[in-house]
């Protein structure tokens, strides 16, 4: 096993080996910390405890008004995790495309007008991308995942015209983007051979929810995994990958700690995985489980830093942040909550990460720590793993000015085990 530190820019074709040997590097924890850190639990649960009645009168009132706005809301109902399939009409009589979307077997709520509107722009750039490389090579369709809590997630494919796929890769975006930013990712994935499942996890893109609020990443995680059951169902003996990014990255991890999943997956690519993330200051550490019990949804603009650089390509930059499906503002206190509790359980777990995975990171990213990579690398059992670190790239590694040589060395991987 090898760390790959690789230096991209005028001195690209030079690259530096460092061996390392597995576990070393682990820091022991001291006595003392470990009763500071119970501490900590114990006032937190005592403060959490003795604010439970106010939340409940909270949640009375918020009740009620709904209630007595919308008497004929209707409640969701658990159903069985489906796919409602976009089909395209090829060849009709106006030559164009067409939508048959058969409406989900669980009685909804009234959607909101947000997530509507989200809805319909996802849909609309799949119906209007007929190959916009100029090549015939793919076909992308959309999905509608209804969950087992009645949450309809939109999904879309991008499928080689070519039915004999030589395997399949399930793509999951980071905090705040969609699956959609993946477009061209995905098509150069068709052009290998792969074919290529996106989903917009809750609260993202065309899926249900408030714009990105996460009430719990374990959400993700159980959807991401009900989502890979249809894809092995209907993909029979199909070698199945799963690429993540960032907060994505640390989704997909944490569903492979489930023996049912890893064993069916062929392997894993992480870009700048959330397995380790620091806030802007420590107390929030200590607040967070607080004011996410209390204001969930509210949006604190301290806990982000200012400034915080994703990719050195500024029309990169610019075609991101003026998407209207990638969330621009504050980070809601639950979501940012949740990305602090789904990697404090991964650090005390890596050890459980059995999957073949390629984990990369650039070493200038502000947003995720590339040390966690290397503990990772480090401390996961899996008897097939591989790390690349890029000198001087940031968090968007696919949308950093070195893309092709991104791109380039996943699909070296992918290619090497199928």
């Amino acid at each position: 096993m090898a760390v790959e530190t690789m230096s991209i820019g005028s001195d690209s074709s030079s690259s530096t080996l460092i061996l390392t040997s597995g576990a070393s590097g682990r820091v022991r924890v001291l006595f003392s910390m470990r009763e500071l850190k119970r501490l900590v639990s114990f006032i937190q649960s005592l403060i959490l405890f003795l604010l439970l009645p106010f939340r409940v009168v909270v949640w009375r009132r918020r009740t009620t008004v709904v209630i007595r706005d919308d008497k004929q809301q209707e409640r969701k109902v658990w159903s069985p995790p489906q796919i409602v399939v976009r089909k395209r009409n090829i060849g009709g009589e106006s030559g164009g495309a067409s939508v048959s979307v058969s409406p989900p077997s669980v009685p909804a709520a009234v959607v909101d007008e947000e997530v509507a509107a989200r809805r319909e722009l996802a849909i609309r750039r799949v119906l209007e991308d007929e190959g916009g490389d100029g090549s015939s090579s793919s076909v992308r369709d959309f999905s509608l995942f209804t969950t087992k809590r009645g949450d309809t997630l939109f999904t879309q494919s991008w499928s080689p015209l070519s039915p004999n796929h030589r395997g399949l890769v399930v793509l999951l975006h980071g905090l705040n983007e969609h699956s959609g930013r993946y477009n061209d990712f995905a098509k150069q994935l068709n052009a290998n051979g792969f074919k290529v499942y996106g989903i917009d996890w809750i609260g993202h893109g065309g899926s249900d929810g408030l714009h990105a609020y996460v009430p719990s990443l374990d959400y993700a995680v159980a959807d991401l995994k009900s989502f890979l059951d249809k894809v092995f169902a209907e993909n029979p003996e199909v070698p199945c990958f799963c690429i993540g990014h960032s907060t994505g990255g640390a989704i997909i991890l944490k569903a492979m700690m489930d023996p049912k999943i890893e064993s069916r997956v062929s392997g894993i690519v992480l870009t700048s995985p959330a397995v380790g993330v620091q806030p802007s200051h420590p107390i929030f550490t200590v607040l967070a489980p607080i004011m996410a019990f209390l204001l969930p949804r509210y949006q604190i603009s301290a806990a982000n830093k200012k400034g915080m650089p994703v990719s050195r390509d500024p029309a990169a930059l610019v075609a991101k942040y003026s998407d209207p499906l990638v969330f621009t503002g504050s980070i809601r206190v639950k979501t940012g909550y949740e990305i602090l509790r789904i990697t404090a359980h991964l650090q005390q777990n890596l050890n459980k990460v059995k999957v073949p995975f390629l984990v990369m990171h650039g070493t200038d990213d502000t947003v995720t720590e590339p040390k966690a990579s290397k503990k990772l690398y480090e401390e996961a059992s899996s008897s097939d793993k591989s790390i690349k670190l890029y000198d001087g790239l940031l968090h968007d590694l696919l949308f950093e000015p070195e893309r092709e040589i991104i791109a380039g060395a996943i699909l070296d991987w992918l290619n090497q085990r199928v």
